[in-house]
């Protein structure tokens, strides 16, 4: 192990050691003015389970932070050499690289990305298009002291490699694993958890303002996306930026993908010698205080003097910049754009120079990439390995598994087809591919917002005072921050939309920030909304056929990522339940087993288990959280020495309605006893 030391010319003086190789890499440029000496050292990732202490500004649970450099020959025999990136243990092993290796550095990122990922179904093109972006970040700020923040998790692959967590990237989505998200406590250089997306811009400004209250100087850096953009949080974030005027730099990074295929056709802006001469004066900061500058004396002026210099200022920023770029400038933004997001030249210039401003606000820095910039080797490698770009689902998709999904198509397609007023409505980060035959079958009826959650719940809401029958298809992570519409727009107001809760419960490799976990609990509590859940694909059907008949109040059913429980694919048209009537599916003695949902069949294996030990159980199928089944409960209470709830949610869902109904009708003064069992026992 070789170690080097940086001694920037600002008063920050850093450490750090690592297996260089034969080349020693000195840190003595680009580096920011800060108050304070820095010993970078204190920055290294530790193995998991160290006890070394945590940093006081983090919590105790930070103590388990995460290394990556054991024996990379042993790891990656197979894969392409990577010189550079063998030596490059954290962010700042990348200070004193020329442009020319860090292209180099780059190439070899895609590789190890290539190599890495392989064997993910996940699309990795996210992380393909951001490699320079990602490069150049780190090569001109000082993470962990300044704050880079992203609001897409499969845009972090590369930082993840970069951040001393390379070795752990196979275990991506694995137990003890790395998660496919940023994570506070999995990294010091993850400043914020990724989440949904368009988080990072409101706790980014959040983490700006407490830095100018303590009167420190750091940076605070975020990375929006295309899918970002259509989540309204982002602009009511930017907008409060604008008026709070703090320093902060937005870099939205425009794949140039649209939910709108016309939009996608259109011409699309290029990026020239011209436009990048343009963009660095943009971004220069003698340009920025002579703006300033003409600002303030046209204020002394007078105010219709300032006015039209502000309006000729915009029409010239207009002229130079895309179409819509303005929209920035109008929430508060400094618009520079746009730029070329694999011309690491050009990225590293425009970052160099809007960190060195002082005192300017908020800048908005519109980079162009493209999702397919690699090599076509590169490129058939992961087309071959991700024939399902975009969606990550627990089943293999070597396996033609037909899930509750294609289930639900099947069913809504024989109910638009009785029902002409039928209308869908999808939200989320992605389309499933089963959604897209519904698409297509019914493109003047499929309405797909992307990750608008908000807007879809009360455009669904719209829809239905129109006269038509939405279905609002919503998965239940999703679901969470469109709440208030759900709500306000809808339950109060027993406007009849149907929510379809996809991929609820457990969620397998996708981790916590998909886990549908919530939805009962949250959507119970209601006055007015019915909630039921399939025990198989049956009864999803059928449930299908009740949402579309009921048409005074709203109604919800979830159902369960992954494969259905028959194998056959025969289906039945769907029949509508009686509401709030469940069903006993097998007759036994002393113990009930009250399962809803996708935990039916749970119970159905345990029944067949304890049958063989001669432990007779009944099986009941609740089939309705609210309204529930009361005639059915009492029947098991009186029957039955015992009675175990089980369900696939946190407290406060199924088995609180069950015990609440118990408890006030007086069936624990009898002989029953009650428990519950649930999956996520931990909340």
């Amino acid at each position: 192990m070789g170690s080097a030391v940086a001694q920037c010319p600002h008063g920050i003086t850093s450490h750090s050691t690592g297996n260089l190789g034969q080349k020693k890499l000195g840190y003595s440029s680009r580096c920011s003015k800060f108050p304070c000496q820095l010993d970078f050292a204190r920055f290294g990732l530790l193995h998991q389970g160290s006890s070394a202490a945590s940093s006081s500004d983090h919590s105790t649970e930070f103590g388990r932070r995460i290394n990556a450099v054991p024996d990379m020959d042993d790891m990656f025999w197979d894969k392409v050499p990577t010189p550079l990136l063998d030596m490059v243990e954290n962010p700042i092993h990348l200070k004193n690289l020329s442009v020319q290796e860090l292209k180099e550095l780059a190439s070899e990122i895609r590789s190890e990305l290539s190599c890495i990922m392989s064997e993910k179904p996940n699309s990795l093109k996210a992380s393909l298009a951001v490699v320079e972006l990602t490069i150049a970040i780190h090569h001109v700020f000082h993470a962990p002291v300044d704050k880079i923040l992203w609001d897409v998790g499969e845009q972090t692959y590369a930082h993840k490699i970069l951040t001393g967590r390379r070795a752990l990237m196979r275990m991506m989505r694995q137990k003890n694993g790395l998660s496919s998200f940023t994570s506070r406590f999995e990294s010091e250089y993850d400043s914020f958890g990724t989440g949904h997306g368009c988080n990072s811009v409101s706790a980014g400004l959040g983490m700006a303002i407490a830095r100018d209250i303590k009167g420190k100087r750091d940076r605070v850096v975020t990375v929006i996306s295309n899918a970002t953009t259509l989540a309204g949080q982002v602009y009511e974030a930017m907008s409060n930026a604008g008026y709070l005027d703090s320093n902060m730099i937005v870099i939205l990074n425009d794949s140039r993908r649209s939910l709108h295929p016309k939009i996608e056709q259109e011409p699309k802006t290029s990026i020239t010698a011209l436009s990048s001469t343009l963009i660095k004066i943009q971004s220069s900061k003698s340009f920025r205080k002579f703006r300033e500058a003409a600002k303030g004396i046209t204020k002394r002026i007078g105010r219709g003097m300032h006015e039209l210099a502000a309006k000729f200022d915009e029409y010239a920023r207009g002229m130079i910049g895309p179409q819509g770029s303005t929209l920035f400038e109008e929430l508060g933004l400094y618009y520079i754009g746009p730029v070329d997001g694999h011309n690491l030249e050009d990225l590293i210039c425009v970052l160099q120079q809007v960190s060195s401003l002082d005192s300017m606000g908020p800048v908005l820095i519109h980079v162009i990439t493209e999702d397919n910039h690699q090599d076509a080797e590169c490129n058939e490698k992961i087309e071959a390995d991700n024939p399902q770009e975009g969606y990550d689902d627990s089943v293999s998709s070597s396996v033609q598994t037909r899930t509750y999904s294609d289930c639900l198509v099947d069913s809504l397609l024989m109910e638009a087809e009785k029902h002409k007023d039928i209308v869908l409505v999808h939200a989320g980060m992605e389309m499933e591919p089963s959604f897209q035959v519904l698409q297509e079958t019914f493109a003047d009826r499929f309405f797909d917002v992307g990750m608008a959650e908000q807007h879809a719940v009360t455009f669904s809401a719209g829809l239905s005072r129109g006269g038509l029958r939405p279905f609002c298809i919503i998965p239940s992570t999703f679901l969470q921050r469109a709440y208030d519409q759900v709500v306000h727009d809808v339950d109060r107001q027993k406007i009849p939309v149907r929510f379809v809760i996809t991929s609820a419960g457990l969620v397998g490799n996708s981790g916590p920030v998909y886990c549908g976990a919530f939805d009962v609990t949250f959507m119970s509590c209601l006055p007015n909304m019915i909630v039921m859940a399939p025990s198989d694909e049956d009864e999803l059907v059928d449930m299908v056929a009740t949402a579309a008949q009921i048409d005074d109040r709203p109604v919800c059913f979830r159902y369960p990522r992954g494969a259905i429980v028959r194998t056959d694919h025969f289906m039945h048209p769907g029949i509508p339940l009686e509401i709030g009537k469940g069903r006993v599916l097998v007759e036994g003695k002393e113990v009930a087993l009250l399962g809803y949902g996708a935990m039916v069949q749970n119970c159905l294996k345990a029944q067949a288990l304890l049958s063989r030990l001669g432990i007779e159980v009944t099986v009941a199928d609740a089939r309705f959280c609210k309204p529930l089944d009361t005639e059915l409960l009492t029947l098991l209470c009186e029957n039955h020495k015992f009675l175990i709830t089980v369900e696939e949610g946190s407290i406060g869902g199924f088995a609180s309605h069950v015990a609440q109904f118990i408890a006030l009708n007086g069936h624990l003064d009898g002989t029953v006893k009650v428990m519950n069992i649930r999956n996520f026992h931990f909340w």
